[in-house]
């Protein structure tokens, strides 16, 4: 996840803000020498947050290698030590507040993987919100027809129709103890975030948390599998799918009446039914008439896909369709965004393919469907142009059609599903569509975050170097900070979602959805609209930010992740294509 959190390390780089007040050289001239190690100091002070190098222009002074000297036992020494300190804590935060930023553009696509356009000859895509994009009310359609199907087909409470979507309740990429009945935010290191661990809509304490896992750390074996599913043992099931919000929300809420009215109940089951419930809406085509009866109300960015695909189809490229939907909903949806001649744009559609089994298993054979959605019997020896396919597999696909490796580009909404067997088995490139970016990035551009942010750097620098001293007075001090620093961690989770934060950070570490997300992603980006601003020949570069034992000793170049307002800059809107 360097893409997003690299705005910020160049914000605070640009900021030069102890250079230009030289605070800290003022304080080392004050105190008393000690053996204190450089390395050590210029280590530390690299070490900070996205890429080690957001204070480098302390490095840059010559007394501050040692600056660091023991302060005085005595009390008199003490006090005027904490006195510099506090002195150089007021400079510091002085200049975070007036720093003026760049912001982060986000119809950008950032890259987790060089690749360039000019290499790809075919591009894939998913519908669901990849081509067909829905507005929020899918979500509350979902959460009550699934809340339904539990009271009237599974003896629910008759209660739980007082329960309603919540759309800000929950966010992407959460895992669900199954056995527990807890939903939380996990790391990329497997630790739980503290303070996003709900049991229905409320809470579970610190504490709680803390004596039912033995700490905060989930171990390997009872994570959720290679797919986030809850299987062979594995108690966490992980929520890696948009059209998974309303199950995780339907989750939480029959958890919170079942609490209210001190109803005993096995979590197992819960979880089960709730999942049925949501497949059933989905298998049933429940979902499915209901969008088809008022397509307007809930398919959004029509026009915007349409473009995309009209691009590519000019420059001659390859196109093709492999979804889960069946037919006759995506040609619904396909036929209000595209028109009725939609099928011109693909080479190949493949409906109901029932991914991510597509990808591995050998045994599906493909099976043509009518237009009127008539199964067809005969054996597939070619997949043809505006021809409509059902199920098959992968290794069929790429026999029949030849198309392998890195020439092949698939877009998906699902790291999982769509993305990871492809880039893992096959050496497709992949590209992510995350629609929460431009809430995310949003929230990002605001003066609030980026100022608390700027200031949360900051003080832990200052920890960071001040720890090292034993005295008293200096301790003292230090441990202020602390607090402070440990009293914004929540301001850092609420700004994005009060419940669970960030999709993509913890308070500082990246979240499980960013750890598989930077590894089974090439691009990623808001919208497939996003493409519409590059050109066909354009490359995507990674930008190399230092590794926590790297110095930064390359030149600060602009990052495709950043879009810089700035009209002379190579990442303007109007040059974003010649980068």
């Amino acid at each position: 996840m360097a893409p997003l959190c690299r705005s910020l390390s160049s914000l605070v780089k640009r900021t030069e803000c102890l250079r230009r007040v030289g605070v800290f050289r003022s304080f080392q001239q004050d105190l008393p020498e000690h053996p204190f190690r450089s390395g050590w100091w210029k280590r530390n002070f690299r070490a900070v947050y996205c890429g080690g190098a957001a204070f480098q222009p302390l490095l840059q002074q010559p007394e501050a290698k040692t600056c660091a000297a023991s302060v005085s036992s005595s009390s008199s020494e003490g006090r005027d030590a904490a006195e510099k300190l506090w002195s150089v804590y007021n400079e510091t935060k002085k200049q975070t507040e007036v720093i003026s930023t760049s912001s982060v553009d986000p119809d950008i696509i950032f890259a987790n993987n060089e690749m360039s356009l000019r290499d790809i000859e075919i591009y894939g895509f998913d519908y669901d919100y990849t081509l067909a994009f829905y507005s929020s009310q899918l979500h509350t359609l979902i959460f009550d027809i699934a809340r339904d199907i539990l009271i009237n087909n599974h003896r629910y409470p008759e209660g739980l129709r007082k329960y309603e979507y919540i759309p800000n309740f929950a966010v992407r990429g959460l895992h669900y103890d199954v056995q527990k009945g807890l939903l939380m935010k996990i790391d990329a290191f497997h630790y739980i975030q503290l303070g996003t661990v709900y049991r229905g809509l409320h809470p579970v304490p610190d504490e709680e948390v803390i004596a039912m896992y033995e700490g905060s750390h989930v171990p390997l074996e009872i994570m959720s599998d290679f797919y986030g599913k809850s299987t062979h043992g594995h108690t966490m099931k992980q929520f890696m799918d948009i059209f998974s919000l309303p199950e995780m929300t339907l989750l939480s809420c029959v958890n919170d009446f079942f609490m209210r009215h001190n109803i005993d109940y096995e979590p197992v089951h819960l979880y089960k039914d709730v999942k049925e419930a949501i497949r059933d809406v989905h298998v049933k085509g429940i979902m499915y008439r209901a969008v088809e009866a008022d397509i307007e109300k809930y398919i959004c960015y029509g026009e915007q896909s349409h473009a995309v695909l009209k691009k590519l189809s000019a420059h001659g490229k390859k196109m093709f369709l492999i979804t889960n939907s069946p037919f006759e909903f995506v040609d619904h949806g396909m036929r209000y965004i595209v028109g009725k001649d939609w099928r011109d744009l693909f080479d190949v559609v493949i409906v109901q393919a029932d991914k991510p089994s597509f990808f591995n298993d050998r045994r599906k054979p493909f099976r043509r469907v009518t237009d009127k959605g008539v199964l067809l019997w005969d054996r597939i020896h070619r997949l043809d142009k505006g021809q409509i396919y059902k199920q098959g597999n992968l290794y069929e696909f790429l026999r029949l059609t030849g198309w392998r490796g890195s020439k092949v580009l698939y877009f998906g909404d699902h790291i999982y599903s769509d993305l990871a067997d492809l880039t893992l088995k096959h050496g497709w490139r992949t590209g992510a569509i995350i629609p929460e970016l431009r809430k995310e990035i949003k929230i990002m551009n605001t003066p609030e975050y980026v100022h608390m942010m700027t200031w949360l750097q900051a003080l832990t620098v200052l920890i960071e170097q001040m720890q090292a001293h034993r005295d008293p007075a200096t301790q003292a001090v230090v441990e202020e900070w602390i607090k402070e620093r440990e009293a914004m961690k929540p301001q850092t989770k609420d700004i994005f979602n009060a419940q669970f934060g960030s999709l993509f950070r913890t308070y500082h570490n990246p979240t499980y959805f960013s750890r598989r997300l930077s590894r089974f992603a090439d691009i990623y980006m808001a919208s497939i609209s996003c493409m519409l601003n590059y050109d066909l020949q354009h490359t995507f570069f990674p930008r190399r930010t230092p590794l926590q034992h790297e110095a930064p000793f390359w030149p600060e170049q602009n990052s495709s992740g950043l879009g810089l307002s700035s009209p002379s800059s190579p990442l303007a809107p109007q040059d974003r294509s010649t980068v």
